[in-house]
């Protein structure tokens, strides 16, 4: 679904019997799309379609309207004389009065930093999950690291959408799971706090919780917790004894060190990559927020793919 960015009405400009305005002191229609889509970032992906100017009841100024989407119609008045146009979708004049060859300099830059920008954050969140259990092989092209939260219905649909991109991409695709339980979900950080503990010991451990809470979601309470990862554990071969005292007795250095480091994560998450809600995902970096289908990411690993050396 594209995005539409809400109307703010400013004024109220209703539909005047008034001439059609002459078009030679206008921009062309494409020009003053390419502009707003540049100053509306929102606007980007949307569908826009201008329809003829009119000259208004203010002087000096002309009226039109953009449909947004086939649905959403949002009225504006353009001046000539300074080139701008005051959108009802934003307080301030909008200039556009940069050439569309303009405005497609800019936006190359502004991809070319935000490139910039995803390589650094890819490499910090490298850094930060140094020695985490990941799945997927360590030298694929892709690495997908996801903030959050085993109680969150959420991020189970994001957890269903991993699994898939997992099985459809196996060579291409490697996948890190980063703790953010929400205060608001009981039995959260008690879940992240026990795999953490499992993954002290085992890898495959940690998954097998992660998978178990997900899968079996709706079944697990704040007062089953510990049974039911007990369940999701079996099979697991790791010390079930040294698991339970790390996962659930606060008193113990092995559990003030899991919910440390659970804590780090959730801090990390909110102030250095400004992720406050679950599940949020970087793709090598691009943040995508919320649960996503799984042709957003299938998207993003082909576009990956195909720029590798040799692809």
């Amino acid at each position: 679904m594209r995005k539409v960015l809400p109307v703010l009405a400013l004024l109220s400009l209703m539909p005047v019997p008034v001439p059609a305005a002459s078009g030679q002191d206008l921009p062309s229609d494409e020009q003053i799309i390419a502009n707003i889509r540049y100053r509306i970032p929102e606007l980007r992906q949307a569908s826009i379609v201008m329809r003829p100017m009119a000259t208004s009841a203010f002087e000096g100024l002309y009226q039109g309207v953009f449909v947004i989407n086939d649905a959403q119609e949002a009225h504006f008045l353009y001046s000539p004389k300074t080139a701008h146009i005051l959108l009802l979708l934003s307080p301030a004049p909008i200039d556009v009065g940069l050439s569309e060859s303009e405005v497609a300099a800019l936006q190359a830059e502004e991809m070319r930093q935000e490139r910039i920008a995803e390589t650094e954050r890819h490499q910090a969140l490298v850094e930060f999950a140094d020695g985490m259990a990941a799945r997927g092989p360590s030298g694929a092209p892709v690495t997908i690291f996801e903030f959050s939260d085993f109680q969150c219905p959420y991020c189970a649909r994001g957890f269903d959408t991993m699994e898939e991109l997992l099985r459809r991409y196996p060579d291409d695709v490697r996948f890190i799971y980063l703790h953010l339980p929400l205060p608001n979900h009981e039995w959260a950080k008690p879940a992240a706090i026990a795999s953490v503990c499992a993954a002290n010991q085992d890898d495959q451990a940690f998954w097998m919780l992660h998978d178990g809470y997900f899968r079996n979601q709706s079944q697990v309470t704040l007062a089953n917790i510990i049974e039911s990862s007990r369940g999701y554990l079996q099979g697991s071969g790791i010390d079930m004894d040294a698991w339970a005292r790390c996962a659930s007795d606060a008193t113990s250095s092995e559990y003030l060190d899991a919910a440390a480091r659970v804590e780090e994560s959730v801090m990390t998450a909110e102030s250095v990559f400004g992720v406050s809600g679950t599940p949020g995902f970087f793709v090598n970096g691009r943040f995508l927020n919320g649960a996503r289908p799984i042709e957003t990411f299938e998207a993003l690993v082909k576009e990956i793919v195909a720029g590798q050396p040799g692809r």
